[in-house]
């Protein structure tokens, strides 16, 4: 178990991404393409990944990537810097900028569990080629395996921070915190996150807490393990369907009929319109309230939608939260 302890001002100063962190997905993305998961939702991008990976004339300049991230255990917290918050060019930035000793430790740690090629070894004594080819490869391997699904990736973290907006606004910061459950468990100053692999406990000592929320990320939530830098916990967000390519950039739907007009005449018009009060998220009280009919026919459109696949619906308590899956959007904006 992850114990994380908060003071007062950590409460003040935790909070959620921005938006999905392009770094963290490549990486949490390396590991779950390596694993052994059998996720169906996951599936297709494994298979199109892989058979992309096979035919890459380059691919054996992702070899040292490749290896810095095995399915399991330890990775290199060097990999995912803090600078990422700010974009994928800012986190590349970082890596090539990692300090020497830095690299020195985090190498000598991964080494200690998994065998490394030859070239780690030049890797940990910083020589700049290497960390450029391995920032070039991070974008090769990007270009690959996230780039064509970054619509959907952005739509499913947007989703989770619209979720953990509406907590926040209707519970402060604790409300956020309890959010989270059931993966973790806030009480009292105290964030424990259940099945961590391994017993380990972080005092933020003032400096808050970054959510970041993670379409790649596992069931289990992740922290770096070195407890001076920024402290960072990122958390697995709802799929939204996966990861099927649709539309001509992998992250839209295609042939759709344009004008919102057309939208109620495939739907009908109380259906378009719940399609349309759930862009930023809706209750199922609000919706009704919205659009002034009772909460059960609201709830039953929901239901339609989304069986459907064009909505998504979280409950909290006595509270369903509904949502638009990157299907869901691509219809009501076409």
């Amino acid at each position: 178990m992850l114990k994380i302890y908060f003071s007062g001002e950590d409460i003040l100063r935790t909070r959620v991404a921005p938006a999905a962190d392009p770094v963290w997905e490549l990486v949490l993305s390396l590991h779950l393409l390596q694993g052994r998961s059998r996720d169906p939702l996951m599936a297709t991008w494994r298979r199109t990944v892989a058979r992309g990976l096979r035919h890459d004339g380059n691919a054996d300049q992702l070899r040292l990537l490749f290896a810095l991230n095995p399915p399991r255990g330890y990775f290199p917290d060097f990999l995912t810097p803090y600078e990422s918050v700010g974009g994928f060019e800012a986190g590349l930035d970082a890596v090539r900028s990692t300090p020497t000793p830095l690299l020195h430790r985090d190498l000598t740690v991964l080494a200690g569990e998994n065998p490394l090629p030859s070239s780690a070894s030049a890797l940990a004594r910083g020589e700049p080629d290497v960390l450029r080819m391995l920032t070039d490869s991070m974008e090769q391997y990007r270009s690959l395996a996230i780039s064509p699904y970054w619509t959907r990736i952005q739509a499913a973290v947007e989703a989770d921070r619209s979720r953990r907006a509406r907590a926040l606004l209707d519970g402060g910061v604790e409300g956020l915190l309890n959010s989270l459950r059931p993966a973790m468990r806030w009480e009292a100053g105290l964030l424990e996150v259940r099945d961590y692999p391994h017993s380990r406990e972080l005092h933020l000592d003032g400096r808050g807490l970054l959510l970041v929320p993670s379409f790649f990320c596992a069931r289990t939530p992740v922290a770096l393990l070195d407890p001076a830098l920024p402290p960072v916990l990122v958390y697995p967000v709802d799929r939204l369907g996966g990861l099927a390519p649709a539309g001509g950039d992998g992250g839209g739907a295609a042939g759709a009929t344009p004008g919102h007009e057309a939208l109620a005449a495939l739907l009908g018009r109380t259906r378009a319109a719940v399609l349309e009060v759930s862009d930023d998220g809706c209750t199922t009280g609000e919706m009704a309230r919205r659009l002034n009919i009772s909460a059960a026919a609201a709830s039953q459109h929901a239901t339609v939608l989304r069986n459907a696949g064009l909505l998504v619906s979280h409950r909290d308590r006595n509270t369903v939260l509904h949502t638009l899956t990157p299907l869901g959007r691509a219809v009501l904006k076409a």
